[in-house]
Formats: structure tokens, C-alpha cells, sequence
């Protein structure tokens, strides 16, 4: 298994998701991934740390009601210092709209726009090292920039975390991996035809499945809906679809040699 204690610096590392209906969220995802969860309790405002064979792979919380805007899953990407990542992210036109501040017991964090308009969050890990689980059916496997101005984008995350690029090859429209410490960690790109343009600039979640037909009719059985059904892709055969509280995200059977 891909197990991980710690990140490098810009590496995507840990996804959460704040649902409408957090008991229907962990059931949904329970059926798909098969996911246990650990509640924080109160001192952690009932955060549900999603774990997969022990291991913890994502975050669940509830939305209060007065939190703006569709439940979304949110891409974190590791910081060695999050308040010095978010001056960064300042000075390369992005806005840091919360912290950074202490999570008691796990890490310090903050939540940002980048200079697209694209929401994300900074990780700095200290109890909480990130998802101890990646790259394996049931956890996160790939996550991935998608705006009308990919080039803003590849600068944007050039100054605040130094990636470098490369070509993703046949692939329908621009679009770049990115690279930590020469590394390939995700993928920034410019959105597909089937995205409606009006569509703000965001962070997409890829989680790992075995079988991406049969990870669809589950999401259909269980209130979700598909909103790209499974299609074959130089990356592996993947699907986009939303929970049953309307978070998009997609699922990717990736093929072993791949």
C-alpha cells in the first residue's frame, strides 16, 4: 500500500469535504470506499476523519448554513510554514480569505483563493501528517487545477510552491502535470468541452476505485449522479459524478502499469 507520514512542500495531501448532511455523507462514502470514521467530537467540531484499513485518507465535516456556495471537495497542499505559504500566495495574487490558524492537535491551516479564483488549502502538518493512505483503491489519487487561464494558473503555484511542468501527451485539452522536487504531483489544465463556462476555476479530487462501472452504480444506487459516465482516458477509465449531497468529484480505475 502507499502509506505516507509527512509531505513535500506543495504536494497535495489531504482532501475534505464540508457535506449538507454529514450522517448521509458518511453512509454514501461508506458504501463507495469503504470508509470507517473516527469522530473528533466536540473539541474538533465533529470532524469525521475518514480511515480506510486504519489508515486515515480524508476529512468529513458538516456545512453550517451559512456557508456560501455548493459543497465542494477541498484539494490541501503541504506547507513547511503555512503563514510564510500564505504570504506567498498574497504576493502572487491570490487571497488567503481564512487563517492561517492553529488546529489543536493536528497542524496549523489556511484556506485560500489563487489567482484564478480557485479555492484550496495549506496544510502544515505536526500530529496530523496528511492522509496516511494515497494512491490505492478507496483513498485520493490524483488532484488537478482546471481553469479558463491555465498559464495563470502554472504561474500562480510557480511562486508559491515551485512547481515545474510537463506536457500531459494526449489529452483533449491543455493541460500540464506538475511537479515537487522533480516529481510528477497532479495536474493543472484548462477546462473540458462538457464544463459549462461559466463554471468558476477549481480543484478536482480523483479517487482511486477498482472498477469504475461498478464504483458508478453505486453512486447512482446510493443518490448520487453521473455527470461524465465511465470513459476510457490515456490516464485510466474514469467517471464524473456527485454525492448524494451534489459534491462533484470523479473515480479512476488506473491500470497497474500505469
Amino acid at each position: 500500500m502507499a502509506e505516507f507520514t509527512g509531505y513535500d512542500e506543495g504536494t497535495p495531501c489531504w482532501v475534505d469535504l464540508m457535506a449538507p448532511d454529514l450522517e448521509r455523507a458518511k453512509r454514501f462514502y461508506a458504501e463507495l470506499f469503504g470508509w470507517d470514521y473516527v469522530d473528533t467530537g466536540e473539541a474538533g467540531g465533529g470532524y469525521q476523519l475518514a480511515t480506510l484499513n486504519g489508515k486515515q485518507v480524508a476529512g468529513l465535516g458538516q456545512k453550517q448554513p451559512d456557508q456560501p456556495g455548493p459543497s465542494v471537495w477541498v484539494t490541501y497542499l503541504w506547507a513547511d510554514d503555512a503563514d510564510a505559504a500564505g504570504a506567498r500566495v498574497s504576493s502572487a495574487g491570490g487571497n488567503v480569505f481564512m487563517g492561517p490558524m492553529d488546529v489543536p492537535g493536528a497542524g496549523r491551516m489556511s484556506l485560500a483563493l489563487d489567482a484564478t479564483g480557485a479555492a484550496f488549502g495549506i496544510w502544515q502538518g505536526r500530529e496530523h501528517r496528511g492522509a496516511q493512505l494515497a494512491n490505492e483503491p478507496g483513498a485520493f489519487t490524483w488532484n488537478e487545477h482546471i481553469s479558463d487561464d491555465p498559464a495563470q494558473a502554472r504561474e500562480f503555484y510557480r511562486q508559491v510552491f515551485g512547481y515545474a511542468y510537463d506536457k500531459f501527451p494526449d489529452w483533449p485539452v491543455e493541460y500540464d502535470t506538475f511537479k515537487v522536487k522533480g516529481e510528477i504531483r497532479g495536474g493543472i489544465g484548462a477546462k473540458p468541452a462538457q464544463i459549462p463556462p461559466e463554471t468558476p476555476s477549481f480543484w478536482n479530487t480523483y479517487f482511486s476505485v477498482a472498477d469504475t462501472d461498478a464504483a458508478v452504480a453505486t453512486v447512482i444506487r446510493d443518490g448520487g449522479s453521473v455527470m461524465l459516465p465511465p470513459t476510457d482516458t490515456a490516464a485510466g477509465r474514469m467517471a464524473v459524478v456527485t454525492d448524494a449531497g451534489g459534491a462533484e468529484f470523479c473515480v479512476i480505475a488506473v491500470p497497474p502499469s500505469s
